[in-house]
């Protein structure tokens, strides 16, 4: 079979198990559905699918439905920035010689949505030369509906006004990341200091996305990342880093979090800082069980 692509959409809702389920049956009825992290904090899920580019794609337009009917944006509340319901869907290349597939496929899964559903799409990333999410989604999805109505913002499919009820929907193709959260127990300023070190545009490690968040539920405040590049910045070296920077300012450190799952050379990476992740989160470990496949030797 051809090598699968993932994608790793997010929907903003992480509370309501009725409706994380919906979503889930909708995408692992057309894909294989290999993870599902919901975070009531965030108030948001992330699934991690596989699959050929049109299993991906039935799958997602499909999510997105459901997503559109049950979820409503106007009353959303939660700690993570989003500008819809479903918020950002991106197709990732597994492999590097698959970017191109992931692109194509992305590009279609974008037209289904804006033209088939009837939300605003933008492109961002690679296929919006370098267009980045937080462009996207600052302020508010008022503020994007504001945006939108003076010309500002114009989406690349779909209607151009926005329904505050749904909001738009953000489509990329990228390269395998690390989403991974590093709590604390102390002040929120702490958590958003120590994100605005590590991030790249602080002059921390390169590829590297830090949000620092209060996590109210939990009584805790979170170093909220994305790692983009594993290769050039390590998790074992950013969590190493965090650590000195939270007792430096007499916070402990409470706990980690992987969202989604983690390509098996950055798990073997993390292991130097003692952080060690199950058979059931590596990224190839759960394409082989799901597909059928022993993916290792394709992936090196």
């Amino acid at each position: 079979m051809p090598f699968p692509l993932e994608a790793v959409p997010n929907f903003s809702e992480g509370r309501d198990q009725a409706t994380v389920e919906a979503i889930a049956e909708a995408l692992g009825d057309r894909a294989a559905l290999l993870d599902v992290h919901a975070d009531a904090d965030h108030n948001r899920s992330v699934f991690t699918l596989a699959g050929g580019e049109q299993e991906l794609i039935e799958a997602l337009v499909e999510g997105v439905r459901v997503a559109r009917k049950l979820i409503d944006l106007r009353r959303h509340e939660g700690v993570h920035p989003r500008v819809g319901v479903a918020d950002v869907l991106p197709v990732v290349a597994v492999r590097p010689e698959d970017m191109e597939r992931a692109r194509a496929c992305a590009l279609e899964l974008a037209r289904q949505i804006g033209v088939d559903i009837g939300l605003p799409v933008f492109l961002y990333g690679e296929l919006a030369w370098g267009r980045r999410l937080p462009e996207l989604r600052r302020g508010s999805p008022a503020e994007l509906a504001r945006r939108m109505e003076s010309g500002e913002l114009v989406p690349d499919f779909g209607p151009a006004a926005l329904d505050l009820r749904s909001g738009a929907v953000l489509v990329g193709a990228r390269q395998p990341l690390i989403a991974f959260n590093v709590n604390l127990r102390g002040g929120i300023e702490a958590a958003k200091e120590i994100a605005g070190l590590i991030r790249e545009d602080g002059g921390g490690f390169v590829g590297v996305r830090a949000l620092g968040l209060e996590l109210r539920e939990a009584g805790l405040v979170q170093v909220s990342m994305n790692i983009e590049d594993w290769q050039k910045s390590g998790l074992a070296e950013i969590f190493r880093r965090i650590e000195q920077e939270a007792a430096r300012r007499g916070v402990e450190v409470a706990g980690s979090e992987l969202v989604g799952l983690i390509p098996y050379g950055a798990a073997a990476e993390a292991e130097q800082a003692g952080l060690f992740f199950a058979p059931a989160q590596i990224l190839e470990s759960r394409l082989g069980s799901e597909l059928g496949e022993d993916f290792d030797d394709r992936l090196v």
